[in-house]
């Protein structure tokens, strides 16, 4: 596919995310790099005579330090240079593609003043497929300069690579290189997956969801609509109700898990809704610092992840929960009393264990996931001889998002391979898992379950 950008706004989080994994191909309109050329010659013609950070002054707490002609030549590399500290675990194709879109749709803002020659650069960077090797941890410092100098680095020639072609190195103009490692693009882009993945897994959930309540008979009474309190809650009741296949209720009461698993779907839908709207902030921001505005070189705060980071802490919370009731609905689905199946969903009980041992892995992964519902957005870390430094760890908190998707989707796996077993066995079904139950071994005896649920999990992030 192929993306024309006639203006910044063009390469919003629905565009970043297909360059990312489906790998789009972006081009820049003529008149987009034309007005990138003119904020680039308005940049250049109000640096002359002025002292600017970063641009003939050091970093950090060398900022007092003046740099002659000369070094002002090789300074704008130099920067990548010496930044590029880290090393494996490396961002994945995606989120290393993700970063540079990011990174892309930053420069498009006059604010930047960069050249259309790097924006072009970074296009051609992300045609040609080349990844770069980009640290996923160890990034203790305000912003992302350390991921962002690997990224940079990348462009001068001198990056490693985890795939494509070597690009034609781009040297760094006056500005670009101090552009290139100010703001939080790894971090946007890194939510803007996590927000497109939370979103279909949550909406994947509510199919699971809808089918345990058919297989138990669970009562409808929680799905009422007049309960909604809210446009999301309302939504989670219309698709619960409308995946629940009928039949008379089992019991008077449906289990509480199945109780509040609607409000815990709306809570998550909420929380990615706030994920997004914090994205397309970060998106329209003025990131670069100093950012050119009005004719001055102003010192900003665009370093500062703090709202996406705080925004993606709250979702990785929600979907713990999630995972958490979706455990208990499946410790349920093994209830005799609840199902009226065998116990344990067992083909004969005694002799074959069932999906007991599958709950026993939903419980191990639900624990595990705990640990990782923690703020991100906490600790401010002194790294540059008495110049504060105040961190939002956004790769953490992205990071920690991340592995609770993956666990979330190992839950998930096994409550719906339990309702598999328990219509093979007679519960109650609808149609939604027919192509579920039919890409799996026929039979409810035991068998290695573990394939099974590889199997699920490996189908899951497809859709």
């Amino acid at each position: 596919m192929k993306v024309l950008l006639q203006q910044r706004e063009d390469l919003d989080r629905t565009v970043i995310a297909a360059v990312a994994r489906a790998g789009c191909h972006l081009e820049l309109a003529e008149g987009l790099v034309d007005s990138l050329a003119e904020s680039r010659r308005a940049t250049l013609a109000d640096l002359d005579g002025k002292i600017v950070y970063g641009v003939n002054t050091g970093m950090g707490a060398m900022s007092g330090l003046r740099l002659d002609a000369e070094a002002q030549r090789r300074h704008q590399d130099n920067l990548m240079v010496g930044r590029a500290v880290g090393s494996a675990p490396w961002l994945r194709r995606d989120q290393a593609r993700a970063l540079l879109a990011a990174r892309l749709r930053s420069f498009l803002d006059p604010a930047a003043g960069v050249s259309p020659e790097l924006c072009l650069a970074l296009a051609d960077l992300l045609n040609a497929d080349v990844v770069p090797a980009v640290p996923a941890r160890g990034s203790g410092a305000a912003g992302e300069i350390i991921p962002l100098a690997h990224a940079g680095s990348a462009l001068l020639g001198r990056g490693q690579l985890l795939a494509g072609p070597e690009p034609a190195p781009y040297s760094f103009g006056p500005k670009e290189g101090v552009a290139f490692l100010e703001g939080v693009p790894g971090l946007t882009g890194l939510a803007v997956l996590g927000s497109a993945d939370a979103r279909a897994l949550i909406h994947q959930v509510v199919v699971g969801a809808a089918a345990s309540h058919t297989a138990i008979r669970a009562s409808l009474d929680p799905l009422h609509p007049a309960l909604a309190d809210s446009a999301e809650l309302r939504a989670v009741l219309e698709s619960l109700r409308d995946g629940r296949d009928g039949g008379e209720p089992g019991a008077l009461q449906a289990p509480v898990s199945f109780r509040v698993t609607a409000p815990a779907l709306a809570v998550a839908l909420r929380a990615v809704d706030t994920l997004d709207a914090a994205i397309d902030r970060s998106l329209n921001a003025v990131t670069d610092s100093p950012a050119h505005l009005d004719g001055e070189f102003v010192g900003t705060f665009g370093f500062a992840g703090t709202e996406i980071t705080a925004a993606l802490g709250a979702l990785t919370t929600v979907l713990v929960h999630l995972a958490e009731v979706g455990a208990a609905r499946l410790h349920r689905l093994l209830d005799a009393r609840v199902t009226g199946l065998a116990p344990q969903l067992s083909h004969s009980p005694g002799l074959h264990v069932g999906m007991a041992a599958v709950h026993k892995r939903a419980a191990g992964v639900t624990h595990r996931l705990r640990r990782f519902a923690i703020p991100a957005l906490t600790g401010a870390v002194e790294t540059s001889l008495g110049q504060e430094d105040v961190q939002s760890f956004g790769f953490e908190a992205a990071e920690c998002l991340d592995e609770v998707l993956t666990g979330l989707r190992d839950v998930l796996a096994c409550e719906l391979l339990a309702v598999v077993q328990a219509r093979r066995l007679g519960a109650p079904s609808g149609a939604a898992l027919d192509e579920l139950d039919a890409g799996l071994p026929p039979g409810t005896a035991d068998r290695p379950f573990g394939r099974d649920l590889d199997h699920i999990v490996n189908h899951l992030p497809a859709g």
